[in-house]
């Protein structure tokens, strides 16, 4: 399982996320902490491509470094989590680096839950740099499927 998800990684380094989309389950959570335009629940494809093309507008050529990658459990639920630092060049030419923890659970191999935590503080200054050169979705609301109370997907 290891091996997977270093190459899932190594996909979207490459620009191919519809590797990370094709391994989700049909009934996924995907959980951002934060309310930022990167931050947000999404369940359905999609939002979840809505969100990494955002993700591609705001911080092209970011790539991750995968640090350590713990795996848990029977396939019927399988708990993965991943310590991983993502970099990439912001347009002040500065660079964005940051933590960044996924706790997964996967069951019988498909991507059931992810939650995603990184280090706000540094994300939210990333954001903001991007926006002041003129990318305001960086500013956005984040990209969010409707939940209870809700009315319409906000994407």
């Amino acid at each position: 399982m290891t091996k997977k998800v270093k190459e899932t990684f190594d996909a979207i380094n490459s620009g191919n996320y519809q590797v990370m989309l094709d391994g989700l389950a049909d009934d996924f959570v995907y959980h951002f902490h934060g309310r930022h335009a990167l931050g947000g629940h999404r369940n359905t494809l999609k939002s979840m491509d809505a969100w990494w093309q955002r993700v591609g507008r705001l911080l092209p050529g970011a790539n991750f470094e995968i640090r350590e990658v713990l795996v848990s459990g029977g396939p019927w639920r399988t708990r993965i989590a991943v310590n991983s630092k993502i970099r990439g060049d912001l347009p002040d030419g500065t660079l964005y680096e940051n933590t960044v923890l996924q706790l997964m659970t996967l069951r019988w191999g498909k991507v059931a839950e992810v939650e995603t935590l990184e280090d706000l503080q540094v994300l939210e200054r990333a954001l903001s740099v991007v926006a002041k050169h003129g990318q305001q979705e960086a500013l956005a609301e984040p990209i969010e499927d409707p939940g209870p109370g809700s009315s319409a997907p906000q994407y």
